[in-house]
């Protein structure tokens, strides 16, 4: 019998109208999450990864031209459900997310313990007294100082927003959480400690997280797994240790060698040109203009092609 995963993305599409054309953010894009695992997604800014998250979740701006594709969540296929449904079903109940910038996410003039308490009160109808408890214990989890409920967000630091953000997506003990560039402005030692805190919180809760980051080096904390987007498309799906030490794609190659190494006098690498328009991408392997190692096969798509646990869109391994 086949083992039922946690996520299961299939063909998810996501498509926004412009004056310009369709921008195609998210192009067929498929991969699966088990229970207690990381999926780091990486990439290019651009390259469809918050567009995704969005698409998972339904957060959806009124320009969408094309929305398609499965989501199962413990085998149910969720893409089904109707608003509403989806809403007291599956959005913070059973996938919630961090936002990338918490300062826009809390709102300036709610206390941040409200806004944490009040998923608690809209799905689960928790009385006001055993919301300022579960409240309390929340804070206490993300390493909030427990008075800082009455405080508003502006009177926070960078990271103890982020904390809040990260209390408010536990606050209905999800199954899923997505953490869209959880870190981003926030200094070195803050990060440390936010990556600290995920992999408690993921040791302890059987919570499993999709981790979108520029930051390929600080992902390598929590990564089970490793989905590189560029323009629209996954091109690589591996396993962590298997990526880190050595990862298949060209362009996956081109990243990693573009983190700057605290051993060797190895100089990082870059890549040449810009990432496609997403309103009109090239035929055939989108990164191709872009790779060292082009042959005139790149000009077809590329298939998918299978390594044990891992995957990769390149003609090179045909």
């Amino acid at each position: 019998m086949k083992e039922e995963k946690l996520l299961d993305v299939q063909k998810l599409r996501l498509y926004f109208r412009t004056t310009k054309g369709n921008v195609q953010a998210v192009d067929d894009v498929d991969f699966q999450l088990e229970t207690n695992q990381a999926i780091v997604i990486v990439g290019e800014s651009g390259c469809g990864k918050s567009s995704m998250a969005k698409a998972i979740l339904r957060l959806l701006p009124k320009n969408v031209s094309e929305y398609s594709g499965k989501v199962f969540l413990s085998g149910r296929e969720i893409m089904g459900l109707n608003d509403e449904d989806f809403r007291k079903l599956v959005r913070w109940v059973k996938i919630s997310m961090v936002p990338q910038a918490a300062m826009n996410a809390l709102n300036p003039v709610l206390r941040v313990g409200d806004q944490v308490a009040e998923p608690l009160m809209v799905h689960f109808g928790t009385d006001r007294k055993d919301v300022l408890n579960q409240t309390q214990t929340l804070f206490q989890r993300v390493g909030v100082p427990v008075d800082f409920i009455n405080r508003y967000a502006f009177e926070l630091s960078g990271g103890m927003r982020q904390r809040v953000a990260l209390a408010m997506s536990l606050s209905t003990s999800p199954d899923v959480i997505i953490l869209d560039e959880p870190t981003s402005a926030l200094d070195v030692l803050t990060q440390s400690n936010i990556f600290n805190l995920l992999k408690e919180i993921k040791r302890d809760t059987n919570t499993s997280f999709i981790l979108i980051t520029h930051d390929i080096a600080t992902s390598s904390e929590l990564a089970d797994r490793v989905a590189v987007m560029y323009a629209g498309q996954i091109v690589e799906l591996s396993d962590a240790d298997v990526f880190f030490k050595e990862p298949h794609h060209p362009y996956s190659v081109k990243l990693m060698s573009s983190v700057p190494k605290l051993r060797g006098n190895e100089e990082p690498d870059f890549i040449i040109g810009r990432p496609p328009s997403l309103i009109n991408p090239p035929k055939g392997c989108r990164f191709a203009d872009r790779c060292p190692k082009r042959f005139a096969r790149c000009s077809e798509e590329p298939p998918t092609i299978k390594f044990g646990n891992n995957l990769v869109k390149c003609w090179l391994y045909v």
